[in-house]
């Protein structure tokens, strides 16, 4: 879509309610004709829109783990890199979850089963009919819970899975970037690596590195954080 008039937005007879958000209306061309979107004023300057160039709208929900909470470097990152491409974001908070599940498969099933839940409600308001593109980052168990919910509500969307548990294998598209580390307790590294080979993911592994994509070393834990954001950049961008 071609923006091709960036306007006020027509608060008709009543003026801007107290404390809303100025408002502006994009004026955009698409194949089959002409319509507008309103959007924050705000963000017309941060994403730097302008009369003629091209504009879609796009989601990205983030997913987090058991004790990877949305503030940590993968999920931190990434959802700072979505912002900044113009995605608008939603990041789904669990509470109330079981713990210790790890090597305990009942449990960790009991724990994917309440955190979809959460995220069902949390999203039911969300249309995604009304973006041109969405993209779902998880980590851990929230990569199950995404990976479920995209395929139960059929949503055409792309995904990215940070140390993906083999349950989540179950629902898999090729439409995924994934990572994992080769030292990583929670999975059987060799088989979510036969799994992603035959479902055409692209998996990325880093040697000696854990569930949260981390070795020993310090310095090499930042130089695989840049690569892995680097890489997540390049598929938010389409590329």
């Amino acid at each position: 879509m071609k923006i091709i008039d960036i306007t006020e937005a027509d608060y008709g007879c009543e003026e801007r309610p107290e404390g809303a958000p100025l408002m502006c209306r994009l004026v955009l061309e698409t194949e089959n004709g002409v319509i507008s979107r309103e959007i924050p004023d705000a963000d017309v300057d941060r994403l730097g829109l302008k009369i003629g160039q091209e504009y879609s709208r796009k989601l990205a929900v983030i997913l987090p783990g058991i004790g990877y909470h949305k503030d940590k470097p993968l999920l931190y990152y990434s959802s700072k890199l979505a912002q900044k491409l113009g995605y608008d974001v939603i990041s789904i908070e669990y509470h109330d979850m079981p713990q210790k599940i790890k090597g305990d498969a009942a449990m960790m099933k009991k724990a994917a089963e309440i955190a979809f839940s959460q995220m069902e409600e949390e999203l039911k308001r969300v249309d995604f009919s009304e973006y041109d593109e969405v993209v779902f980052i998880g980590k851990s168990i929230g990569s199950v819970v995404e990976a479920s919910y995209v395929a139960k509500h059929g949503i055409k969307a792309r995904q990215i899975w940070y140390t993906p548990v083999e349950a989540t294998f179950q629902f898999a598209t090729s439409n995924v970037l994934a990572f994992i580390g080769d030292a990583d307790p929670w999975s059987d590294v060799d088989k979510i690596k036969d799994m992603a080979k035959i479902a055409g993911i692209s998996l990325y592994s880093y040697e000696d590195c854990n569930h949260s994509l981390e070795s020993e070393d310090v310095l090499r834990n930042i130089e695989i954080l840049q690569e892995v954001m680097k890489l997540t950049d390049t598929y938010l961008r389409g590329e």
